[in-house]
């Protein structure tokens, strides 16, 4: 086409050729694949059936990890190796059969996931039905309504399926939106969840989380007494509009709720930031361009900022638990024309708790996780100064 023909393109002509553009795949999974039915897992692959689900209702939640040893004998005497991957996040856990844990290695399992983030597991035979079991044990399983759900019809099962008939279209996102904790619109967000990897790329397709607790320590007492009196709205209706754009149906009707921009995780006790760019979209009763100057800035933190991060490389059999109150996560889109294919299972949690409805519900102090790492240690942090004196230089080099 010569310059002069794209010149005289109609405004209906560019509204067809935008329309034509592929959709945030975030928001708005394509439900195709690549046709190949004699893939070992093909009853697993993504479907999107035009189903109808009344609206969540609140349920009742018994906080798993509560229950559990604080020593977690039972968990870790049982395992082989236990290795933290990071000082704020992440933990691999080697000979352990998720498929065999006793009740209380499933409690000390929770407690393990509340206060690391996320722990790792290889070589696991886990089906998906044990993994709907074990994540049964901590809460009722959450629908999603606008996500692929397996061909088999297991509806709480969360397909996350990529193969060569769909490229990432980087003009549709920034790496960025990509951050998100799961369905956190919901009015019950998912606490401990697990994603299996059932077929994935040689290289590539890795996850990446991050820790609000860390973010929360990271910064000064003022913005964190700040953030603790604030909530946000989360949303869920980008998703359902993608989907409805692309010709998919939304199973449940599209909610937003409101929840505390700090949340207080029930076991630990430690304070969370907890927003996430995926579907927080403002703080309630201040200026927008306050809250859009508050949300970038936490928002980059949480993506930008490895002190915060874990980074996991997959193998086929490799599960991830994490706990959505108090991480988000993000995957790599590096892998194209290979398959990743994963599951995940995605257990409620409680409605989340601000800083003040956990001291007052519970009658105890909502804690640093930071500050309480370090007394364990037995460091003195001291008290920042405030008479004005300069603080020394960093003399961090590396």
């Amino acid at each position: 086409m010569t310059n002069l023909e794209n010149s005289q393109k109609t405004i209906p002509d560019l509204k067809a050729q935008a329309a034509e553009k592929v959709y945030n795949p975030f928001y708005s999974p394509p439900a195709g694949d690549d046709g190949d039915e004699d893939y070992k897992f093909a009853e697993l692959k993504p479907s999107f059936p035009n189903l109808s689900w009344e609206p969540l209702q609140e349920v009742e939640v018994t906080e798993r990890a509560l229950l559990a040893d604080p020593v977690k004998k039972n968990l870790l005497s049982a395992a082989k190796k236990v290795k933290h991957l990071t000082p704020a996040i992440g933990t691999e856990i080697e000979g352990i059969d998720l498929r065999q844990l006793t009740d209380a290695q499933k409690d000390e399992l929770a407690l393990l996931v509340a206060e690391r983030g996320v722990v790792f597991f290889r070589d696991q035979e886990i089906d998906i039905h044990q993994q709907l079991d074990l994540a049964r044990h901590c809460g009722p399983l959450h629908k999603h309504a606008t996500t692929a759900i397996p061909r088999n019809g297991l509806e709480e099962v969360h397909v996350v399926y990529n193969d060569s008939s769909r490229r990432p279209d980087s003009t549709a996102f920034s790496k960025l939106e990509l951050w998100h904790s799961d369905v956190t619109y919901e009015l019950q967000p998912p606490g401990v969840t697990s994603l299996k990897v059932i077929t994935g790329p040689e290289v590539g397709g890795d996850t990446l989380w991050t820790s609000g607790y860390s973010l929360y320590s990271s910064l000064s007492t003022g913005l964190q007494k700040y953030l603790e009196g604030l909530s946000a709205v989360h949303s869920a209706t980008a998703q359902a509009d993608g989907n409805r754009a692309a010709g998919l149906p939304v199973r449940r009707h599209e909610v937003e709720n409101i929840h505390p921009v700090v949340r207080v995780h029930p076991a630990t006790g430690w304070k969370s930031v907890y927003v996430n760019p995926g579907f927080t979209r403002r703080i309630v009763g201040i200026p927008k361009a306050e809250s859009d100057t508050i949300l970038n800035f936490l928002f980059r933190q949480l993506g930008e900022n490895p002190d915060f991060q874990v980074r996991f490389k997959w193998e086929v059999n490799s599960v991830a638990i994490w706990d959505n109150r108090i991480v988000t996560h993000s995957a790599t889109f590096d892998f194209w024309p290979a398959t990743r294919h994963a599951l995940r299972a995605t257990p409620h949690a409680e409605r989340p708790l601000s800083v003040e409805a956990y001291e007052r519900l519970t009658g105890k102090e909502a804690k640093d996780r930071q500050l309480e790492i370090w007394k364990q240690q037995g460091v003195d942090v001291g008290t920042p100064k405030t008479n004005g004196a300069v603080p020394a230089k960093s003399r961090y080099n590396d």
